[in-house]
């Protein structure tokens, strides 16, 4: 039975389920806990999510079952790096070498590590590229955004974490001038044209630029025909050039949201060079925007039959227009095959992003067509049981069970998360119990909890002082509220572990408003006279929303008032 489970969990592993994959893995870690591999797997599924503390755990179990599996160290280390302990991750991977120095996956990860605790110790004062200083600027979101070239970057996901990553440290620069699309962003910024090796690859994307996942690839240059044929080889060559007059044009027409005359040079292009794939693409892009989801998926088919350089693009259409038809759940099982196929070609966040949504879709569904009360009610008592036996993933399945629209299904299974060490699916729980029932003081009860164990106390203060709006005398909000004040003030005293105020700062920082508040020249204004001009501390602080924004920042623990 366990292998069965394992089974299973691979399969959905490989489909890029990786919720269905950690629900068999539990299950087979249930029947067999001693299995290293298993905790393995699970770990591989937790940190395909995102969710590094759940995969660390699940990575620590792992080594602890099996001390001598390389493998276990390689799991152990993409959960600190995902973490941002690089250093652990280092250790971690080294370990892994230690035991064989043949092994792969220790080698591959020790490399990103070592790239990754570099960074974080800072750039050397000389390090700094001087190209670097162009992106520090707001010209930055002008001219990439008015240059043809560049301007389809930008709805690129991997581009963009570039050039926030350059941004946060010029150093990594050098790091990304391999990827063309870099060379060029540097030389619009530098009113520079730079050549490169693909350059003729790059070609300006086509609007609407929602519907794309990547830079289009140009229409291959015509081959030379044979000399004895010169009149032929000459029309064929102004046929392509005029097919691609008329893309340019199609091009122009989305940019103004003319998406009809879109469509009809699209077209024209097409009778023109019926061997050109982008020319279908785009017009697929086109229908997609227009809410012709029918003509995209026709538009989508027919480039995949064509050739296999677009098929990831394509696919992904398809699959997105697929979901905006779908009435059943037999209909998202067409979209889901569609995006699985897309990622098989290019794993494309974006891509995943929308099966993941259409699996949650249909799960919805099926639980809804699902749903008789007598028989939710049994599920109920069926998971209530099981937690008590502290078997929380079975427990998670019979809550599901009473449906989409009940509190009590998100507040249970908020609780099954948080003892599975799950804790960012668990505040996601807790808050859609909120949202369902904000009146509830125990739903606040259940949140502040679940941030307190995230030490994320400025927040659980606030989720807990919100709870008692609803409820003033509740003891636990009271109480929740007592130990966030103690630990806060802790930290502004000083009172705790230098790792553990880094841990916190860090996490901190990861939050927009607080990113908001560094942002903000007023706030910078603030926090210079803070530490050279006391006496202007006491006409800031005359400012609520500056009080406010100080408040938040001590509560974080980024700044200490002594």
């Amino acid at each position: 039975m366990a292998d069965d489970a394992k089974a299973k969990g691979n399969k959905a592993f490989a489909d890029g389920r990786f919720d269905d994959a950690i629900r068999h893995f539990s299950e087979a870690i249930d029947l067999a806990p001693g299995n290293h591999v298993l905790h393995s797997n699970r770990s591989a599924a937790y940190a395909s999510l995102q969710n590094y503390h759940a995969a660390l755990k699940d990575a620590q179990k792992t080594v602890e079952l099996k001390s001598d599996w390389p493998k276990g160290y390689s799991r152990l280390g993409a959960a600190y790096l995902g973490l941002g302990d690089a250093e652990q991750a280092v250790a971690a991977y080294e370990k892994g070498l230690a035991i064989d120095p043949s092994s792969e996956a220790p080698k591959s990860g020790l490399a990103d590590a070592r790239t990754s605790a570099a960074r974080s110790r800072g750039p050397s004062p000389q390090g700094a590229s001087l190209f670097a200083k162009i992106f520090q600027g707001t010209e930055i979101w002008t001219k990439l955004p008015a240059d043809p070239t560049t301007r389809g970057y930008l709805h690129q996901p991997d581009f963009l974490r570039m050039i926030t990553d350059i941004q946060k440290n010029p150093n990594n620069l050098n790091m990304y001038l391999s990827d063309s699309r870099m060379m060029q962003a540097v030389g619009v910024l530098l009113n520079v044209k730079m050549k490169g090796p693909t350059d003729e690859m790059v070609t300006e994307s086509p609007e609407p630029p929602q519907a794309r996942s990547q830079p289009e690839p140009a229409e291959p240059e015509p081959q030379p025909e044979p000399m004895e044929f010169p009149e032929e080889a000459k029309e064929a060559k102004q046929t392509k050039a005029e097919a691609q007059k008329e893309k340019e044009a199609g091009n122009a027409a989305c940019k103004k949201n003319d998406f009809e005359t879109a469509i009809q040079h699209y077209t024209l292009a097409m009778e023109l060079d019926d061997g050109g794939i982008s020319y279908l693409t785009n017009r697929a892009a086109v229908y997609l925007e227009m809410g012709k989801y029918e003509e995209c998926i026709k538009d989508c088919d027919k480039a995949v039959e064509r050739g296999r350089e677009l098929h990831s693009d394509a696919l992904t259409r398809k699959g997105t227009a697929l979901t905006k038809l779908a009435k059943t759940s037999k209909d998202y099982e067409f979209a889901i095959e569609a995006f699985q196929k897309a990622l098989t070609e290019h794993r494309n966040p974006d891509t995943l992003k929308k099966l993941n949504d259409a699996e949650r879709a249909k799960k919805e569904l099926e639980q809804q067509a699902y749903f008789d009360p007598k028989l939710a009610d049994e599920d109920w008592e069926k998971g209530n049981e099981l937690f008590k036996q502290q078997k929380y993933p079975k427990a998670m399945k019979h809550y599901t069970r009473r449906g989409p629209k009940d509190p009590m299904v998100y507040s249970n299974r908020a609780a099954c998360y948080t003892k599975l060490g799950a804790l960012p699916k668990a505040l996601k729980d807790a808050e859609k119990c909120i949202e369902l029932d904000p009146s509830f003081s125990k739903r606040y009860t259940r949140k502040g909890a679940i941030q307190f164990f995230m030490k994320e106390y400025d927040r659980a203060l606030e989720t807990y002082q919100e709870g008692l709006k609803h409820d003033p005398n509740n003891q636990e909000l009271m109480d929740g509220v007592r130990r966030c004040v103690e630990h806060i003030n802790k930290t502004n005293k000083g009172e705790i572990s230098p790792e553990e105020l880094k841990e916190r700062q860090a996490k901190a920082m990861q939050d927009p408003e607080i990113q908001s508040i560094f942002t903000d020249p007023l706030m910078r204004q603030v926090l210079i006279d803070f530490q050279e001009n006391p006496k202007a501390v006491q006409d800031h602080l005359k400012n609520s929303q500056v009080t406010h924004k100080i408040q938040k920042l001590v509560s974080a623990g980024i700044v200490q008032m002594k």
